[in-house]
């Protein structure tokens, strides 16, 4: 099959649509299930991309949520802590496969964004992964291969409609991409950087040390930034991207939008948070909401009186901004990647407050020496990378 043709493409009145190979030759993707559309295999081909360099570069099994051509969250395999399973809603799944396990850091980092995400695996899919898909609201999954008990438990979602595609895992696309603008045709190499921790032994900071274990974040957060939508800024912590901030016109502004989703991430797991009685009819998505209000500044949004019955069983005390800065000064570790430079050392300020310890970003500023002198004010290791990941 060298083309597919779409309902439609972004919008409803953008027609015709199809993907198809201009050099004639067969697309490297069978659709199992469903009928994805242009957005869906825009999100499925970014987000293939990203899992399998992930797999690539850490040998973990891999996994993303895409939304709108930029990932909400990306991650490997590692093991959940119980505290983990619980803030993302798996720990009555029972034993987790190293693919489930992936699967739901990249759902459970930030999941308002991940509502109706896109699914990219970097592994075939196991019915362990299915199982917890099934029952998230998603258009669909890209995968190399579905095991038969996977395949089934997915085709049943969406009564029988939802996306499955299966692509060939030794697809290699030409080395010159093509896109039209306006009419116009752009052209260019792909982006075909190796993304591993050579990248980080120019340490330009006092402290030098980045252990092997923040390495593998950083290589987490420069390669989903890679297949972010620029400016991006990410932040990771324990194998997995806790704060995306995508297609911010400032820095600054890309590095509070993804810090405010990595606090979200770590307050979601203080114990008041986790205490909430939730109603037992409440929805999957309506709880993620309340939990997203409750823990911000529209705090009143569940706890006014004549809305908060709907949502718990008994009635939450107010979450102070100063019970939230306590616990947010308990988040350490976390590293942080740029898709640019940093211009100024505002950045810097806000990456302490989220517990930021380990940076990589391109450096080339003219005012190096002064995001340099912010990290040593507080003890934060950074290292220039001397690429930059603009992605459009």
């Amino acid at each position: 099959m060298t083309e597919l043709e779409l309902k439609y493409g972004c919008n409803p009145n953008q027609k015709p649509s199809k993907i198809f190979m201009a050099n004639g030759k067969d697309l490297p993707i069978e659709v199992l299930n469903g009928k994805p559309g242009y957005i869906n295999f825009m999100d499925a081909f970014n987000g293939w991309q990203l899992v399998k360099e992930l797999k690539a570069a850490t040998g973990l099994p891999a996994a993303t949520s895409f939304k709108h051509v930029s990932p909400a969250g990306a991650a490997v395999g590692l093991p959940l802590s119980d505290t983990l399973k619980k803030i993302y809603w798996v720990d009555d799944l029972g034993e987790l496969s190293p693919l489930a396990c992936a699967y739901a850091r990249a759902r459970g980092a930030d999941r308002m964004s991940s509502y109706g995400d896109f699914i990219a695996l970097s592994d075939v899919c196991d019915a362990s992964t299915a199982k917890m898909i099934q029952r998230e609201v998603s258009d669909g999954v890209i995968a190399p291969g579905y095991d038969d008990d996977a395949l089934e438990i997915l085709k049943s979602k969406r009564k029988g409609t939802y996306n499955i595609i299966k692509i060939d895992p030794s697809y290699v696309p030409e080395p010159i991409e093509h896109k039209q603008v306006f009419g116009i045709t752009f052209e260019q190499g792909r982006n075909e950087l190796k993304i591993d921790d050579e990248l980080f032994a120019n340490i330009v900071t006092d402290n030098k040390e980045i252990p092997e274990s923040a390495k593998i974040d950083l290589i987490i957060a420069l390669i989903t930034l890679k297949y972010t939508q620029s400016n991006s800024v990410a932040y990771a912590c324990g194998g997995q991207a806790i704060g995306i901030g995508a297609g911010q016109q400032s820095r600054i502004h890309c590095t509070r939008l993804a810090g405010q989703k990595a606090d979200n991430w770590y307050l979601r797991q203080c114990p008041k948070v986790m205490e909430l009685q939730f109603i037992d009819s409440i929805k999957r998505a309506d709880r993620d909401n309340a939990i997203d209000l409750y823990i911000g500044d529209e705090y009143m949004d569940v706890l006014a009186e004549g809305k908060w019955q709907n949502i718990f069983k008994v009635k939450p005390e107010v979450f102070t901004a100063e019970e939230k800065r306590a616990w947010l000064d308990t988040l350490k570790g976390v590293a942080l990647g740029s898709d640019a430079f940093f211009p100024f050392g505002d950045n810097i300020e806000r990456a302490y407050k989220s517990g930021v310890k380990y940076i990589a970003q391109p450096g080339g500023s003219i005012r190096d020496d002064n995001v340099i002198e912010t990290c040593n004010k507080y003890g934060i290791a950074m290292a220039f990378t001397g690429i930059r990941l603009f992605h459009h």
